[in-house]
């Protein structure tokens, strides 16, 4: 059982051992555990049509969210703005967990603080937490902005951050000129995105509220702002920049985290790398227009867009897919008069070859996607492009008003009309369905992984491999360099899913004699 540098063992040849078998076995004793035979049973049960018909009335519990919480958005929100600090007004775990949440994503270091509340503040309210805390972020990190969000201990007692963030300043723990942008962002409602939204509006409050709005001036600045939204694909901000610059479009890219959580390893930290500059938040209300990428999640972001900004916020859809990104082209096209270059053209001419080409292997292959409104809603719109047939999509986060739309997309496509939408379910109702509806594949972020086992587990006539897109990917490397969006981050996509659809052609073909009847390399 004992390793040395000489004799070292990865977790799972390690626990293979004798030695730790026994223990196991000394465990299982000690609990009293059900045999095997009882454990089956129960599994089996499991994957009936008459447990799920129990499990989709559940109403007070909730199993293995398809969703992660407020502040954890705002945090990703505020790693997007230039030389900015996020700061989480709540306990110490609970940044701890939003920083290895995003360490094991990105593979990169995380900066975020708290004012480290317990019982203390809990009882008599956490100003002087915050007081401290201020003072000791800007005095160690020396950030050019500081960026508060909330934990669920501040929102139950009721902290007043607008309040508490003016008496900081006027007493002096922070100097007056430091920004200090903040939301309110309870962990009990709501989800990652609703903390992304809200953070973001808080940007917009701090850097353009203070402007009187007679002084803006839509168009004045000739650029488009681009919102993003709660993305984690690094790609895709690059890719957004760089089919700006070949359009020749001015543009302002607000929160861009793509160089702080993608730096390189050249001996130097940064703390602080890229991001939007608080000239150019100034600056956004003079665009032309601002384009909300991922419109279902950024509602108050609309609203002060519209109301506070005096631009129209043109709708466009997350540009995932072909057809998609030709909108969002078109529509910057539209507003700025710039021409759509051939070398886009050329690039969606790539595309729409390899949409032929793989055409044969996925056309009819069925899929089962869970995720965040967006996401969903474009990766179904760009899998009825490739004539894919999504037949299970849940969303956990999605309202009645994203879940009729969905339900229209799938309509109007004849590769929809098997599909089922579900909004309110978590990955235990979606494991249920993995059973029932056993499509050919499923789509989604990590998590999925233990339902892939489970499925296997009943026999492997019954597994639904699951393809990796979405967040978070944490038992697999650096796809969230890749792209997701526009032509290139469709080929991404494509080529994922037509090389899982030949992967598991190869395991299906693999038994020499038996099975491997067109186990060959004409494809």
């Amino acid at each position: 059982m004992s390793q040395s540098v000489e004799k070292t063992k990865a977790c799972y040849p390690l626990f293979e051992q004798a030695e730790y078998q026994a223990l196991f076995t000394s465990k299982r004793e000690l609990e009293e555990a059900h045999g095997e035979a009882r454990v089956k049973e129960v599994f089996e049960w499991t994957t009936t049509p008459e447990y799920q018909e129990l499990n989709f009335k559940r109403e007070a519990l909730t199993i293995d969210p398809a969703k992660a919480c407020q502040p954890l958005g705002a945090v990703l929100c505020s790693l997007g703005f230039a030389n900015t600090l996020p700061y989480v007004h709540g306990s110490q775990g609970c940044v701890a967990y939003f920083r290895t949440y995003f360490n094991r994503h990105f593979k990169e270091p995380v900066a975020c603080v708290s004012d480290s509340m317990t019982e203390d503040a809990a009882v008599f309210g956490g100003n002087n937490n915050l007081n401290n805390g201020l003072q000791n972020a800007h005095a160690l990190y020396k950030p050019q902005a500081i960026a508060v969000s909330t934990t669920c201990m501040a929102e139950v007692i009721g902290d007043d951050l607008s309040a508490f963030i003016a008496n900081a300043k006027k007493d002096g723990f922070i100097d007056t000129s430091v920004p200090v942008p903040y939301a309110h962002t309870p962990s009990f409602i709501g989800s990652h995105i609703t903390g992304w939204d809200n953070m973001f509006e808080g940007f917009a409050r701090e850097y353009t509220d203070k402007t009187d709005a007679r002084d803006y001036q839509p168009g004045r600045n000739g650029k488009i702002n681009l919102v993003a939204g709660f993305e984690t694909y690094l790609g895709n901000f690059r890719v957004l920049k760089r089919m700006m610059d070949q359009m020749g479009v001015g543009y302002s890219l607000l929160s861009d985290p793509s160089e702080v959580l993608d730096t390189p390893a050249d001996g130097e930290y940064r703390m602080y790398a890229g991001g939007t500059t608080q000239d150019e938040m100034r600056d956004a209300p003079n665009a032309i227009d601002t384009l909300l990428l991922q419109p279902w999640h950024l509602l108050k972001t609309k609203k002060m867009v519209q109301e506070n900004w005096g631009q129209p916020a043109t709708p466009v859809d997350v540009p995932l897919g072909l057809e998609a990104t030709d909108r969002l082209l078109m529509t910057i096209s539209e507003l700025t008069g710039k021409p759509i270059p051939d070398a886009l053209t050329l690039e969606r001419g790539r595309l729409v070859d390899m949409m032929l080409d793989s055409h044969t292997w996925i056309h009819g292959k069925s899929y089962g996607l869970y995720g965040d409104p967006d996401f969903v809603m474009g990766m179904t719109r760009f899998l009825l492009e490739l004539g894919c047939e999504p037949t299970v999509v849940l969303c956990h986060n999605a309202n009645k008003r994203w879940q009729k739309e969905m339900k229209k997309v799938l309509a109007a496509s004849p590769y929809g009309q098997e599909s089922e939408v579900y909004i309110n379910c978590d990955l235990w109702h979606f494991r249920s369905l993995m059973f029932t509806r056993k499509p050919d594949f499923m789509i989604g972020n990590s998590y999925g992984k233990f339902i892939q086992r489970d499925t296997l587990a009943k026999g492997e006539q019954f597994e639904v491999p699951l393809i990796r897109i979405g967040f978070p990917i944490f038992d697999r490397h650096h796809l969230h360099r890749l792209s997701t969006w526009g032509y290139e981050g469709a080929m991404t996509v494509l080529t994922t899913l037509v090389n899982a659809t030949l992967e598991k052609l190869d395991r299906d073909t693999m038994k020499i004699g038996k099975t491997d009847y067109n186990f060959d390399l004409i494809r």
